[in-house]
């Protein structure tokens, strides 16, 4: 990346700071630039101010950390993930980067740096290379009617893929844990399968399962025996009880989160230690629509800032907490229950990818939403043709997740099945 490329996309991201976000940019690095731009927060004033910045060597081709912590601390969110995403591929190939290779992750900053753009093309939640999917997905788990056979899945709610793109599948109604090896034909129990029951080898509907890749146990959510359980190697533990849990994430320093139905909240432990209570991330202020509250919470995504993600079915949304938050922002939904673009139904499964936006199954509206913070609507990415079992519908859609080739993952619970919609290259 050379400094004209740098600069070109600073040029960009003017075109997404309100009046207030540059006010606040400029108080923010008052002591850094010249009273004269301090105390103009104009487009001029800006240019200036990153002009200073420049010179000053603070921002540079090899390093612009120092602008996304400004951006961050002002909370432009729009502007950190980009600015993020470009420090990420700058770091890992610094000396052979080019303008050519920049341009495959966003030809308009790069090609096109001056030019005026359409606003909703050109935006600054620049989708991924990889941002459409077919619409016809292909069954990869289940699918066989409802039943208990190895071929078949009862009500599904979440899931976990990993890195082999092996599906582990919370079965709720077959009370079980299923893992389905990538491309096989049936599954195999690896937790629960002896029938419903609160002995340690059964489960009563599960609604959650993750993998701790660090020594392959199983978590799983066992949402009526109200415990979160680990299996590893045929082996139980419980890891905390007492607890209407529903939704579980872990982030890449190993903390263990847990959606709780009862309590409205959402709580963080550090893995090995759960004879304590854990540390609220999430609402605990009771039930309701207020941003310090929960209605109630189901599923979870834990970003690479730890901040949380929580999908509230009642409240037809889906809000932020940022670390150390006491209460979270609306990042879609939150605009009553409907089939709007910026409304929800029920929304369950919430994952989010490398530049912040958020994906959503819209539940009871059977459709895959894609949100952008800031954004007062969503768009629909997969599920057009409304309820059904053809394989460009979906019924019941529960749990999402991405493979490490960006296909999406979706749970059809009322199909019995775990659909796969393959990114378009």
């Amino acid at each position: 990346m050379d400094n004209h490329c740098l600069r070109a996309i600073i040029l960009k991201l003017q075109d997404r700071l309100s009046n207030d976000d540059r006010k606040r940019l400029h108080f923010y690095l008052g002591n850094d630039v010249p009273r004269r731009i301090r105390d103009d927060p104009t487009l001029s004033g800006t240019l200036s101010l990153m002009d200073s910045l420049f010179d000053q060597d603070k921002v540079n081709e090899k390093d612009f950390s120092f602008l996304i912590n400004a951006f961050d601390e002002i909370q432009c969110i729009d502007a950190v993930k980009l600015l993020r995403e470009y420090w990420r591929h700058n770091q890992s190939d610094v000396q052979n980067q080019s303008v050519d290779s920049l341009s495959m992750i966003m030809p308009p900053m790069i090609n096109q740096p001056f030019e005026d753009q359409d606003e909703d093309k050109y935006s600054m939640q620049q989708q991924p290379k990889f941002n459409k999917w077919k619409q016809n997905a292909i069954i990869v788990a289940g699918g066989n009617e409802r039943g208990e056979q190895l071929n078949q899945l009862d009500r599904p709610y979440g899931m976990f893929i990993d890195k082999m793109k092996n599906i582990f599948i919370a079965d709720h109604d077959n009370h079980r844990i299923v893992e389905w090896k990538f491309n096989a034909k049936e599954g195999k129990v690896i937790a629960g399968g002896h029938g419903v029951g609160n002995r340690m080898d059964q489960l009563n509907n599960p609604t959650d399962v993750i993998v701790d890749q660090q020594n392959h146990s199983i978590i799983i959510a066992d949402y009526n025996n109200r415990r979160v359980i680990r299996w590893l190697n045929q082996t139980q533990e419980i890891l905390i009880d007492d607890i209407h849990c529903w939704g579980l994430a872990m982030d890449k320093y190993g903390f263990l989160y847990v959606s709780n139905r009862d309590k409205n909240e959402v709580r963080r432990w550090k893995m090995g230690e759960y004879n304590n209570e854990g540390f609220v991330v999430a609402g605990g202020n009771g039930e309701g629509h207020r941003l310090n509250q929960l209605n109630p919470p189901t599923f979870i995504f834990i970003d690479e800032d730890q901040s949380a993600y929580v999908s509230e079915s009642n409240n037809n949304r889906v809000t932020k907490w940022r670390k150390d938050a006491k209460k979270g922002k609306v990042v879609a939904g939150g605009n009553d229950q409907g089939r709007n673009l910026n409304q929800l139904s029920y929304p369950r499964g919430v994952i989010v990818d490398d530049l912040g936006q958020i994906y959503v199954a819209d539940s009871r509206n059977n459709r895959i939403m894609r949100w952008c913070e800031r954004r007062e609507e969503g768009e629909i990415v997969v599920g057009v043709n409304g309820q059904g079992s053809q394989s460009n519908q979906l019924n019941g859609a529960r749990g999402l997740s991405f493979d490490n080739e960006g296909n999406l993952y979706v749970v059809g619970s009322s199909n019995h099945r775990i659909e796969k919609f393959e990114i378009i290259l």
